[in-house]
């Protein structure tokens, strides 16, 4: 593996980090609070359509493959060090569930770490397992997701999402905080979605790798890719096109496929590179080697800006003209990610991890790596 290939899964994850803070923004940003998710985003004009629409599902649907590349990696190193699996992964993942529920009671109603949890958990059962078996396995995930997918498009055939009734949403933190222990079901409704969905990237993630996908050798398989990204691409103007009724088709079917595309094609372009990485490289790769806390740091930013109990820019972006707001939430999009890409360079200049992934590690510790008893860490 190449040197700039070896530095393209934290570039990636970088990318995912900031593209997915890319859909975010625009729920934080609008002053009916979440709900509007539900009842669909109105009020502003093509741009906005259009850069939602970029952002919709691609990266978090990237950030979900190399989730998949990650799991990976530690079952390679488990064996390589004789440990049983998932064995101590299992605690990996109780720590990323907990982490969820307080990013999803303290911070942001549609949390995707609660959802990674589940669909790690079953899929550490499978990694592991014959080719047969996790084939199989993503099979039946991807048709329950696609089913899943059909029938809320087929329910909503027809909704503009205008009739939608929208619950009320507080305007303090302490009411917010109640709002989301109130509704779980609601604003935790997408997890149905979101587990099945990553079952099977988890799985492709991990045969990406096993198949090559960073290796000097593994050219003809990033073209495949890309391509497979341009085909998502036609698909995505097409349900861009189709309207708010393909939401999810555009997210949980159309956008793995620019996912991959994307998992093809940056490794590529960082293998042509000459020279030493530029502000823009250096950055995508600090937000990826810190991309847990830069994931829940943003949005707690998000928050901060755009919350009625903080400085309020949702509220007061309201009666702006469309072009202005636009470019008020992209500026802050700009803000946010490049403050934290600069902040997370800082930061690890100083230290080897980001300070949420060194809270898992030291949790982590309590057990010695290689003891197979849980002998205590000396």
């Amino acid at each position: 593996m190449s040197g700039d290939r070896l530095a393209a899964p934290d570039v990636l994850r970088g990318l995912a980090i900031a593209g997915t803070f890319a859909t975010n923004v625009w729920v934080f940003a609008d002053p009916r609070g979440p709900g509007a998710v539900f009842a669909g985003f109105t009020g502003g004009w093509w741009l906005d359509t259009a850069l939602r629409a970029v952002a919709n599902g691609k990266f978090l649907a990237l950030l979900t493959l190399l989730f998949g590349i990650g799991m990976e990696l530690q079952y390679r190193s488990a064996v390589r060090r004789g440990l049983r699996w998932p064995g101590r992964y299992l605690a990996r993942v109780a720590i990323l569930f907990t982490e969820g529920l307080l990013h999803y009671v303290l911070v942001f109603e549609f949390d995707v770490l609660m959802g990674y949890a589940i669909a790690s958990l079953l899929v550490a059962w499978l990694v592991g397992r014959s080719a047969r078996v996790r084939v199989s396995a993503a099979c039946v995930a991807g048709a329950v997701t696609v089913l899943l997918v059909g029938g809320a498009t087929a329910a909503t055939a027809g909704s503009t999402g205008a009739d939608v009734p929208l619950p009320p949403y507080p305007a303090t933190w302490t009411g917010q905080v109640a709002a989301r222990l109130a509704d779980p079901l609601l604003y935790r409704i997408e997890v149905v979605l979101i587990v099945p969905s990553a079952v099977v990237l988890f799985l492709a993630g991990s045969a990406l790798l096993r198949a090559g996908l960073f290796d000097d050798g593994g050219a003809a398989l990033r073209r495949r890719l890309v391509a497979a990204g341009v085909a998502g691409v036609v698909l995505n103007v097409v349900t861009t096109l189709g309207g708010a009724p393909w939401f999810l088709v555009e997210r949980y079917l159309v956008a793995p496929l620019v996912a991959l595309g994307l998992l093809g094609l940056v490794p590529e372009v960082l293998a042509r590179l000459r020279g030493p990485a530029g502000p823009v490289r250096r950055g995508l790769a600090a937000l990826g080697r810190t991309a847990m806390t830069c994931y829940v740091g943003q949005n707690v930013l998000a928050a901060v800006l755009f919350g009625a109990w903080g400085l309020g820019l949702a509220g007061a972006l309201a009666g702006v003209a469309a072009p202005l707001r636009t470019g008020a939430v992209v500026g802050v999009w700009v803000l946010v990610v490049a403050g934290s890409a600069v902040a997370a360079g800082w930061w690890l200049r100083r230290h080897d991890r980001g300070p949420l992934e060194a809270l898992t590690h030291a949790l982590l510790r309590g057990r010695s790596p290689a003891s197979r008893r849980g002998a205590r860490t000396p």
